[in-house]
């Protein structure tokens, strides 16, 4: 398979919500380049780790460190056939790089598959990419889509599902990861079977 993904990372990221879809990605055979602003090829993102303990909120603690495989200023949409954007705390930050909001626009505009997950979605909103759509998020993020235009769609309890809308799939946390990605490869054009 010849097809590319591009991945939109920053230190804390959040830890499973990209190391899980990146493996999950490479194993059904795409290539998939990991990109920071400001960070080249070699370097590492640091990444944190959600979970929901009770509290009413997700805790966070340290995650792993993840090496990434592409620079971010050599970065050109025509060559991916998809966007996918992990949450955490990074995309609180890296949309506030003029670059990332093009990438993301750039995706939209082709109608090329993009999947984002938790935090995620607030690179959507940044580059004006929810307005009318079907999405959901992490809950806190609720009023970011709505206030853009976006039709806010609530997750099950279990934060497993994802929601599905023309170019565009997301979802609220890595629960999701089984729903999020066989949308996301289905959008891709890619069909996975079983025997």
């Amino acid at each position: 398979m010849s097809k590319k993904i591009l991945v939109l990372a920053g230190d804390f990221v959040e830890d499973y919500e990209l190391m899980i879809p990146y493996q999950m990605l490479v194993m059904c055979g795409f290539q998939v380049d990991v990109v920071c602003p400001g960070k080249k090829s070699g370097e590492i993102v640091a990444t944190a780790i959600h979970d929901f303990e009770g509290d009413q909120t997700y805790s966070e603690k340290r995650g792993h460190n993840f090496m990434l495989n592409y620079d971010f200023e050599n970065v050109k949409t025509t060559e991916y056939a998809g966007l996918y954007i992990p949450g955490g705390r990074a995309p609180e930050y890296i949309r506030l790089n003029e670059r990332v909001v093009e990438i993301v626009q750039e995706f939209e505009k082709a109608k090329k598959p993009i999947a984002a997950i938790c935090h995620g979605p607030q690179l959507l909103v940044a580059a004006d990419v929810v307005r009318g759509k079907k999405c959901t998020a992490y809950p806190a993020v609720m009023p970011d889509i709505k206030l853009a235009g976006g039709i806010w769609t609530n997750s099950n309890e279990t934060l497993s599902d994802s929601v599905v809308d023309g170019n565009l799939v997301t979802s609220a946390a890595w629960p999701a990861h089984p729903a999020l990605i066989g949308e996301f490869i289905k959008l891709l054009g890619v069909e996975i079977k079983h025997n």
